[in-house]
């Protein structure tokens, strides 16, 4: 397979860009990407001349608009309307082109926001989601089973993937539309570097996540595409570490790496979001693959990264960064 035509999208975002470090270390030399100027996947014609000259045979969809709590409220029409685009453009191209398989970045988020803990794949559409990131979840759950619909209609062999909470090198540390990790790291290195007294954190600081380092997730990702079908894993498949801890505690973990003296001082009029979001990762374990990256270890190489790359860092222009795209 090291030699088959390989279509990253988003290869330039947090996810695609560790699918791609992995292949590169990995030897594989016929990958193919675009960046969003160049192939705008919201654009269905685009994406199908894309298809027609490229004639990838594998697709790893990882393009997609994403942001955390902030920016899922404050641009909910973008994040339902440029996910379902792209999502629908690729997915219905790697069918008529001939794709041979495909694999579709999803997100915890899909499952309810009161869902049992941990959370199995069999519990998705068993609940209300959470409000804050309704559009988003939404475009993913029509994602997925779009999937669903193409493998049962046409034989296609799309499988579906669904990560915990993803960090690590390229990742968005724009306050204004970063996850929660990556906004900790940037407000503890400014507070640290400006000799400030206090960091403030979004909510409570009592709601439990799950974090999974971006290397772990691509490395998972090209695993089950090189050994499973989607027959084999069902219709969707959890790719997690199996352990969550408080905001709180991840503060205080995030504080500690950083150097940062001060103290934290939580706002409980921002939301919280869901209480727990833990992904039970049974299934992928017993198909032989386990996350690799204890999460300190994961945040220590993030934030040295961050400090080292500073000038250069999404997010740090205070704009919208819509490198995933």
């Amino acid at each position: 397979m090291k030699n088959a035509k390989i279509y990253i999208a988003g290869h330039k975002g947090l996810i695609g860009s560790a699918i791609k470090r992995k292949f590169e270390k990995d030897g594989y030399t016929n990958l193919i990407y675009k960046t969003s100027k160049e192939l705008n996947l919201t654009n269905q014609q685009a994406v199908d001349e894309f298809f027609v000259s490229e004639k990838p045979e594998y697709v790893y969809l990882s393009a997609a608009r994403v942001g955390g709590i902030h920016a899922n409220n404050t641009y909910p029409a973008e994040f339902i309307y440029q996910n379902l685009a792209i999502q629908t453009n690729v997915i219905h191209a790697s069918y008529r082109y001939g794709v041979k398989k495909l694999l579709f970045l999803g997100s915890s988020c899909i499952y309810p926001k009161f869902a049992p803990q941990p959370m199995k794949e069999t519990y998705l559409l068993n609940g209300e989601l959470e409000p804050t990131n309704e559009p988003y979840a939404i475009a993913k759950i029509a994602g997925i089973k779009m999937c669903q619909a193409y493998n049962r209609q046409y034989g296609t062999n799309f499988i579906a993937v669904m990560p915990a909470n993803i960090y690590g090198p390229n990742d968005n540390f724009d306050l204004n539309s970063s996850h929660v990790l990556p906004a900790l790291i940037r407000k503890f290195y400014e507070a640290k570097i400006k000799n400030k007294s206090e960091v403030e954190i979004w909510g409570t600081g009592q709601p439990k996540r799950e974090f999974l380092y971006v290397d772990d997730l691509a490395d998972a990702s090209v695993f089950l595409m090189n050994n499973y079908d989607y027959k084999d894993i069902g219709a969707i498949i959890n790719i997690g570490t199996g352990e969550d801890l408080t905001i709180k505690q991840l503060a205080e973990m995030v504080k500690n790496i950083v150097g940062f003296a001060g103290r934290l001082k939580f706002n409980a009029d921002r939301s919280d979001g869901p209480p727990r979001k833990l992904l039970d990762v049974s299934r992928l374990r017993a198909l032989g693959w386990q996350a690799k990256t204890v999460l300190e270890d994961g945040i220590k190489k993030t934030y040295e990264w961050f400090a080292g790359s500073c000038g250069k860092v999404r997010g740090m222009e205070g704009e919208f960064d819509e490198r995933d795209i």
